[in-house]
């Protein structure tokens, strides 16, 4: 650990980082037979995401920097999807992480974004339901930008993630207190229920029917506000009629 920690520093030879990364990329996907194996790497993990991976997300100009930036970012998203820090442990560094990574969202790598928008998404798989209402409120903002994408790939999997986001939401967020909020949530997501390509429309459908249960009165008005002025009201009426078939209760917590 040492070792790497020198030679990872944003003041070393970039095609040494760059290496490293990628190899320590291919380990820390399979981390309990590699690193891992001996179930001691958990405990330097920490050190290793504050020490070594974040000073390298830190934005610097150049291509070559930025090419770093994007070997980092896929080590990053190995060691949160491989397993090597527990949630635990990432849940105390959140607030280190979190805004590198919603930074990384605005790289001109599409790779990059792409690689910024699964490590988001695995975070929120791993610790969202345990995060603070405020965190939550910094991150569905920058996956909205991702919508407009250039990659399709980049907006399908920015629509995974807000899609996490919102099962992410427990009784810790009171939906009328964060009324604001879910409303620019849902009225974003409804103009994309009128999407060209038809696959985006049906992922937008199903995440806005889970959205439904968090605060169903405001997505039906939100809805109903924009039927009439889509292409074709086809998807809103699923999602309305969705809406009329919940519980009578639905989302009241």
């Amino acid at each position: 650990m040492p070792l790497l920690c020198c030679c990872l520093q944003p003041d070393r030879d970039i095609e040494m980082r760059m290496t490293i990364f990628t190899m320590l990329a291919k380990l820390l996907l399979d981390a309990t037979n590699t690193l891992d194996s001996q179930g001691h790497f958990r405990d330097e993990a920490e050190k290793f995401l504050c020490d070594v991976l974040l000073p390298n997300l830190v934005w610097r100009a150049g291509r070559s920097a930025a090419a770093v930036r994007t070997s980092a970012l896929s080590c990053l998203l190995a060691l949160l999807h491989g397993g090597a820090i527990a949630p635990g442990q990432l849940l105390c560094l959140e607030e280190k992480v979190s805004p590198q990574v919603l930074s990384a969202l605005e790289e001109d790598s599409q790779m990059a974004r792409l690689l910024a928008c699964r490590s988001l998404s695995t975070i929120l798989r791993l610790i969202g339901a345990s995060l603070h209402p405020e965190a939550l409120n910094k991150i569905y903002p920058v996956l909205l930008k991702r919508l407009d994408d250039s990659s399709e790939e980049v907006r399908s999997v920015a629509l995974q993630a807000l899609g996490l986001w919102l099962s992410s939401l427990t009784k810790d967020y009171p939906p009328e207190l964060y009324a604001a909020h879910l409303q620019l949530l849902f009225q974003q997501l409804l103009l994309y229920l009128d999407d060209p390509d038809d696959s985006v429309q049906g992922q937008v459908l199903e995440i806005l029917k889970k959205g439904s249960s968090v605060h169903p009165s405001l997505l039906q008005r939100e809805a109903e506000a924009v039927r009439d002025k889509q292409r074709s009201p086809l998807y809103c009426d699923q999602l309305l009629q969705h809406i009329s078939s919940l519980p009578a209760g639905a989302g009241a917590d």
